[in-house]
């Protein structure tokens, strides 16, 4: 998962010229990430270990990540800060 992940993040860069900020993950994507990341006891370390705000939704299909300005961000991903 986390291959993949990077692999994602390195390609939005490169198109983009910018890091994403945001993952979005489906809730068996996001358990898939915390088994890779079982050192990590909460969301916020998750999310500061993958340097993006996470986004947990079962619409979501596949991961995919984008950019937002922080104040969007916060409030698309559930009115934290």
């Amino acid at each position: 998962m986390l291959s993949y992940l990077y692999r994602l993040a390195a390609s939005f860069e490169r198109s983009h010229h910018c890091r994403p900020n945001l993952l979005y993950l489906s809730p068996s994507h996001y358990r898939m990430l915390q088994e890779n990341l079982a050192g990590m006891a909460n969301e916020e370390e998750v999310e500061r270990f993958v340097g993006m705000d996470i986004v947990i939704s079962p619409e979501v299909r596949h991961p995919n990540v984008a950019w937002v300005s922080r104040g969007q961000g916060r409030r698309v991903a559930g009115g934290r800060g």
